[in-house]
């Protein structure tokens, strides 16, 4: 959408007002000074900083020294802002002008001039409740991306670190922004990245999960091939890394390539505690991730096909314990993973003061009174809660620990332990196979596929990391 502009204010004027009519919080203000200049002040109330406007835009223009000023004359020499410019395209104008600015025409002169004035609210950064931490900092992201970038900026004090905008032409006009730092970051990946988002063709972004399937590599894996964060301390850390963020305004969540697999099992505690308690820390995490998706295949590939291989006194208490049960083994399982999905998810959709209860009492009483029932088994039960439990420990692969699950489940009531690991070395030749931004998913996981880092499953002391090393191609601190 364009409007055209002539050197007649009362024709700019009702041009301007006819693409907005009927929008009742579209203001127009007309101002003349008794020196005989005539503007126009256009803003859409509830976007904009009005005490700004009065102070530093009405009250100048009224006190304008002479009339015939040119654009350039009242941005220069009239107005009492910082950030104050004429934009002779109209589109950049219209644009401006929906995101909080104001734009004033002067009689004479067809060219608008923009003035930031935005004052529209917004959260205080917070601590994300997804990613809280028992030390470190407390800031967040919030949805406006120019307060995120100044947290970046604020933690950077270099000035090699580089934003690059791009606004996204569709219904929304988002403006997208890719940060990265000369020198650390590969100038390939950053002009791959930057290509991916201008081929991006949706009518409209509303937050940066639109652009990550857009731009990620293998959008069917259930495997993350980008980093997310709301954390502006992990963001910086991965800037460091010589990767990309890129921020998306309107959305808290800061997208950052390559990902690889052993980021996934790092938390943020990680480096805001010893390296002793985080190398621990990480183990549980691989250790819970490997039980979440094999406890309940392993369970059913041995029941059904293996019970040769289970202690004497176990295999007698499963049986003892599975008496009367009408279902076997795996359909009690895969019941019980979807009561149990079906749970979570309700505990997702729910009021936070209900939420927890609902889960926790929901599946108490549903597991109790399945067992008392003779309806499922009580080492059912066990199995799917170890499974549940441990799942919880890698939130990041939420979505690949329960595709694997059920798939390894399949796997094992098919055809045994056999199935089972046939399903795993499928699992491990798609990851094989993973790359983020031409970099290997596997990057320090495989000997032959290392960078030069000493932050892989183990985190080396801060002593032994002078300088972080993430890609292989990377240039050295000067």
């Amino acid at each position: 959408m364009s409007v055209q502009f002539t050197d007649d204010l009362s024709e700019n004027i009702k041009a301007l007002q006819a693409v907005f009519s009927g929008d009742s919080t579209f203001v127009t203000r007309r101002v003349r000074s008794p020196s005989g200049l005539c503007c126009a002040v256009f803003f859409f109330d509830g976007m904009v900083n009005n005490a700004a406007i009065n102070e530093s835009v009405i009250r100048p223009l009224v006190r304008a020294p002479s009339a015939g000023l040119s654009a350039e004359a009242v941005a220069q020499g009239v107005l009492q802002v910082n950030d104050c410019k004429v934009v002779p395209d109209t589109g950049a104008m219209l644009s401006a002008l929906l995101y909080g600015d104001t734009v004033i025409l002067v009689a004479g002169d067809r060219r608008p001039i923009v003035v930031n004035t935005k004052g529209f609210s917004l959260r205080s950064p917070s601590e994300p409740e997804n990613e809280k931490v028992l030390r470190g900092p407390r800031e967040g992201f919030t949805e406006s991306f120019m307060i995120n970038l100044s947290m970046l900026r604020r933690r950077v004090n270099d000035p090699r670190l580089t934003c690059s905008f791009a606004r996204y032409a569709g219904k929304t006009q988002t403006v997208v922004c890719v940060c990265w730092i000369k020198g650390l970051t590969p100038p390939a990946l950053v002009r791959e990245m930057q290509r991916r988002i201008r081929k991006i063709s949706l009518d409209g972004i509303l937050d940066a999960n639109y652009v990550a399937e857009c731009v990620r590599d293998a959008p069917g894996s259930p495997f993350p091939t980008l980093g997310t964060t709301e954390r502006p301390d992990v963001a910086v850390a991965r800037l460091l890394e010589g990767r990309v963020v890129v921020l998306t305004d309107g959305s808290p969540v800061a997208l950052s390539a390559p990902c690889i697999l052993q980021e996934c099992f790092q938390a943020n505690d990680d480096y805001y505690i010893s390296f002793r308690q985080a190398a621990v820390s990480r183990a549980l995490r691989a250790a819970g991730f490997l039980l979440s998706i094999v406890v309940p295949a392993l369970y059913v590939a041995l029941l059904a096909f293996h019970p040769e291989l289970l202690p004497t006194r176990l295999l007698l208490a499963i049986n003892a314990a599975q008496k009367g049960v009408p279902l076997p083994p795996f359909w009690e399982i895969l019941l019980l993973l979807l009561v149990f999905e079906t749970l979570k998810e309700a505990g997702t959709r729910t009021p936070s003061v209900m939420g927890s209860t609902m889960s926790i009492v929901g599946g108490l009483v549903l597991g109790q009174a399945a067992v008392s029932a003779r309806f499922l088994s009580a080492p059912a039960v066990i199995i799917v809660a170890i499974a549940a439990v441990t799942g919880l420990t890698i939130p990041k692969l939420q979505s690949a620990a329960l595709v694997l699950r059920f798939s390894l489940l399949a796997a094992g009531a098919a055809a045994g332990i056999y199935g089972l690991v046939f399903g795993l070395a499928l699992a491990v030749c798609h990851l094989c196979t993973l790359r983020s931004f031409g970099t290997p998913y596997l990057l320090n996981l495989i000997p032959r596929v290392r960078a030069r880092t000493a932050d892989t499953w183990l985190r080396a002391p801060w002593r032994d990391m002078p300088r972080r090393r993430f890609l292989a191609r990377q240039e050295e601190d000067t």
